[in-house]
């Protein structure tokens, strides 16, 4: 039996959001919630090979190598920058093909490969950096280009074989998966790393690198011929004109503009914390390698508290754009948080603050996925794969300037300040700052969705978009 026909809620930037028709969905032909798990699985793949490269390998470089934070913020940033182009052509490449599982292993072959040897060229760092420096640029590069390949054919295969009821639960498991994966794969290399040593620190990496893959591999195939997609997103791309011509025609359409200034803000704020996090740990209150990244993992824990919280009750209480508003806010409060906690001297404060932060960090994460899966998948143009490519793009490039400019500004902190724990506190107060301006502009577009969405849940409409 047909399910219902649902409506689609646009992405307006500080106007009330509009309100268009979508086909529906055909019964059988759905993600069932074991596919979404599987779908999971790889994301939870994808990010125990890059939780690797931002929170292991980054600690190890400014602590252990005594490097500047601009030497890893410079590797994450042409990590993520390549990103930038790439995922827009990975994404409509896969439209086109029509097969995005070849996709997505090709992409997590190239990670995990390319993960490994980022960790063998952090060894060699040790006695020869500038050999060491030059061979991590080149596979920080591959990391990108695997995780392009991987990640954006994943997503839009969840956004256009889901029904649009499911959306924001789905979001939260798939998102939830990944974050269990960051805990399972730092409390694994907080494990076997200890005691520390460079050759011990290839090998842990090595073993994530060649389980990610396995398990990737083992929970995709096959799920393109099980599932098909929904009506709205069958539609086979024009096969005529150019990738830049179609990404033009994308960009031109106000929601996706919107959207993209909105996720770029937030992605900002959340990501340049990334790079300095553990050496942060590391320095302010003398932990240890395998200390500092349990530390991390503490922060991950409290993401998926959040998302479990948000996955719980978003569907049933407040809109998005209201959620994604009070992630925002618990997280700039928490990074003030923690540009304070050496005051205390205290490990158990540290701690703390990260569950904290990391709640509003879950919060804020779920809302903007459910958003960006909706304005993906709601089309009949058939480039759910370019969409998402351009809305991944816009997040890569947010996450590589926030990475950077994190491990840039604390340097030059430091340098003003005097100390390195003054300089990353500084970052986190940018942070802050940063969260507090994202919390306006959700909170713009929660008073013009209120209506609309009790209008939707009376109709048993799924959650509406963010409209911020």
């Amino acid at each position: 039996m047909p399910l219902p026909g649902h409506r689609r809620y646009e992405f307006h930037l500080g106007a009330p959001a509009t309100i268009a028709s979508s086909p529906v969905s055909e019964s059988g032909v759905q993600l069932r919630w074991s596919h979404v798990a599987r779908i999971g699985l790889v994301q939870a793949a994808i990010g125990a090979v890059v939780v690797m490269m931002t929170a292991t390998l980054n600690r190890v470089m400014v602590v252990e190598l005594a490097l500047p934070a601009l030497v890893p913020g410079v590797l994450v940033a042409a990590q993520n920058g390549v990103q930038f182009g790439l995922r827009p052509s990975m994404g409509y490449g896969s439209d086109v093909s029509g097969r995005r599982q070849w996709w997505i292993i090709g992409g997590m072959l190239l990670l995990a490969l390319s993960g490994t040897g980022a960790a063998a060229a952090t060894a060699t760092m040790a006695t020869a950096r500038g050999w060491g420096i030059a061979a991590a640029f080149v596979c920080f590069i591959g990391i990108g280009t695997g995780v392009s390949a991987a990640s954006t054919p994943l997503l839009a295969m969840l956004s256009e074989r889901l029904d649009p009821a499911r959306r924001s639960p789905a979001a939260a498991l798939v998102w939830i998966m990944m974050i269990a994966g960051f805990i399972v794969t730092t409390k694994f290399a907080s494990v076997f790393l200890a005691p520390f040593s460079w050759e011990r620190l290839v090998h842990v990496t090595a073993g994530v690198a060649v389980v990610a893959f396995a398990v990737a591999v083992a929970a995709v195939w096959g799920i393109e011929r099980e599932v098909a997609p929904h009506v709205a997103s069958r539609a086979v791309p024009r096969r005529t004109g150019s990738l830049a011509a179609a990404a033009r025609e994308v960009w031109s359409e106000p929601t996706v503009r919107a959207f993209c200034l909105f996720l770029g803000l937030g992605m900002f704020a959340y990501s340049a914390q990334d790079l300095i996090l553990e050496p942060f740990a590391g320095l302010a209150f003398g932990l240890s390698p395998a200390e500092s990244t349990a530390a991390s993992g503490i922060h991950q824990r409290g993401l998926l508290a959040g998302m479990l919280v948000t996955a719980a009750l978003a569907p049933r209480f407040g809109t998005s754009a209201s959620w994604a508003a009070a992630g925002c806010a618990i997280s700039a409060l928490f990074f003030v948080a923690l540009g304070a906690s050496p005051l205390s001297g205290s490990a158990l404060v540290l701690k703390t603050t990260l569950v904290g932060l990391g709640i509003g960090n879950g919060i804020f994460a779920i809302g903007a996925v459910a958003s960006m899966m909706a304005l993906t998948a709601d089309t009949s143009d058939g480039r759910a794969g370019l969409r998402m490519g351009v809305f991944g793009a816009a997040e890569a490039i947010a996450m590589g300037t926030g990475n950077f400019l994190g491990a840039a500004g604390s340097d030059v902190a430091r340098a003003a300040l005097g100390t390195s724990v003054k300089g990353y506190a500084a970052v986190f107060a940018m942070e802050a700052l940063l969260f507090a301006v994202a919390t306006i502009f959700a909170l713009r577009s929660t008073a013009a969705s209120d209506v609309r969405f009790a209008q939707s849940r009376a109709r048993r409409d799924p959650m509406p978009v963010a409209s911020a």
